[in-house]
C-alpha cells in the first residue's frame, strides 16, 4: 500500500510476473520430462470459425506451448461445421496416445451444441476443467483439472500471501468458468464464500462485507468505490472493450491519457468489470486489466497440460 500526495493508492497485483514464473515452473519440468521419458505433454487446440477474440486467445496459447516446451497442435475448422464434425474430431483427439490436452476455444458457433461437445472431451484430457466429471470432482474436493481462470485467481492470492482461511469471500458472478469453481476452491480453503448475481439485493451492501472480492460479470467498469471494504483485495476477471473517449476519461482517472492514447493506436482500450479509478482508491489490493488475471489464466492452462500428461502416463509429479 503506498500513497501519492497524501491519497491512497492500492497495490497491484501483478499477473503477468506471477504468469511468467509459473511457465518458468512448468518449463523446468517438462524439461526433466523430456530428459527422464523421452516425451513432452501435446495440446491440441480447436478453433471453429474466424472469431477475432478467438484467434488472439488461441494464438497467444500456442506461442505460450512453445515458450515452456509443450507440443501443439491448432485444428481450425470452418465457421459452418456441425456438431457431428466437430465431435469426429474430438473423439479423434481422444483416442489418440500423444495428445495429453484437447482445448475447444469458446464460445462456439450458434449451430454448435457447446454441452455436447464439452461433454466428448475425455475428462482426463479437459485441461479447461469443463467436463462435468472434472466440476464434480472440484465439487467433492477431490484432485483433478481445475479450471483455469479459478485456478490463477487462487495462485494470485496466495503468491501475494493474502490470507484465505477465515476470511469473507464475495465472488459477484455464477459462471461455470469462473464464478462457481472460484467459490468452491475459496470454500476448500476455508473462506467463508458468498456468491452474488443478477438477483442479488443490495449489492454493494454484500460487496462491502467482503475481505477477498472477485469480479466477474461482464459489465465494463461496473463495481465502483460503493462496493468495496476499504482495505480488501479485488480482482477483476472482466475483459471488456472501451472505444469512448469520454469513458476512459470517466473510468481512468490519472491514467486516462495513457489509455486515450492506446485507443487513438487501437481503436478500443481494455477495462475489466471494475471501475480502475475508484478501486485503487478503496482497496488494499488490486489486479488491474489488463495485467492482471487474464495472463495467469494462459499459464494455468500450460500446468493444466503438463499435469493432464503426467496423470494420464503415470509419470512422477
Amino acid at each position: 500500500m503506498s500513497t501519492e500526495q497524501g491519497k491512497h493508492k492500492a497495490e497491484l497485483l501483478d499477473g503477468a510476473l506471477l504468469a511468467d514464473e509459473i511457465k518458468l515452473e512448468v518449463s523446468g519440468q517438462i524439461a526433466e520430462m523430456r530428459q527422464r521419458y523421452g516425451t513432452v505433454p501435446t495440446l491440441a487446440a480447436v478453433q471453429v470459425g474466424d472469431d477475432p477474440a478467438s484467434e488472439v486467445y488461441v494464438r497467444n496459447k500456442i506461442r505460450a506451448c512453445e515458450a515452456v516446451g509443450i507440443r501443439s497442435e491448432h485444428h481450425a475448422l470452418a465457421a459452418v461445421t456441425s456438431t457431428s464434425e466437430l465431435l469426429a474430431l474430438v473423439q479423434s483427439l481422444n483416442t489418440r496416445e500423444e495428445i495429453d490436452g484437447i482445448l475447444v476455444q469458446l464460445p462456439l458457433p450458434s449451430q454448435i451444441d457447446e454441452s455436447a461437445v464439452i461433454e466428448a472431451v475425455d475428462p482426463a484430457k479437459d485441461v479447461d476443467g469443463f467436463h462435468p466429471i472434472n466440476v464434480g470432482r472440484l465439487a467433492m474436493g477431490h484432485p483433478g483439472l481445475v479450471p483455469c481462470t479459478p485456478a490463477g485467481i487462487i495462485e494470485l492470492l496466495d503468491r501475494y500471501q493474502v490470507q484465505i482461511s477465515g476470511a469473507n469471500a464475495c465472488v459477484v458472478g455464477r459462471s461455470q468458468i469462473v464464478g462457481r469453481p472460484v467459490a468452491q476452491l475459496l470454500l476448500q480453503r476455508d473462506a467463508t464464500v458468498t456468491i452474488c448475481h443478477s438477483k442479488t439485493r443490495d449489492l454493494p451492501g454484500v460487496t462491502r462485507q467482503a475481505d477477498i472480492l472477485i469480479v466477474a460479470i461482464g459489465r465494463a467498469g461496473f463495481v465502483g468505490r460503493e462496493h468495496i471494504k476499504p482495505g480488501a483485495t479485488l480482482i477483476d476477471v472482466g475483459m471488456n472493450r472501451l472505444s469512448a473517449e469520454d469513458d476512459v476519461r470517466r473510468f481512468f482517472g490519472s491514467e486516462a491519457e495513457r489509455r486515450l492514447q492506446v485507443l487513438e493506436k487501437r481503436g478500443y482500450t481494455l477495462i475489466g468489470d471494475v471501475n480502475p479509478a475508484e478501486a485503487i482508491e478503496v482497496a488494499g489490493r488490486f489486479s488491474p486489466v489488463p495485467g492482471g488475471v487474464g495472463l495467469l489464466t494462459v499459464a494455468m492452462l500450460m500446468r493444466n497440460t503438463l499435469k493432464a500428461a503426467q496423470l494420464r502416463r503415470a509419470l512422477d509429479q
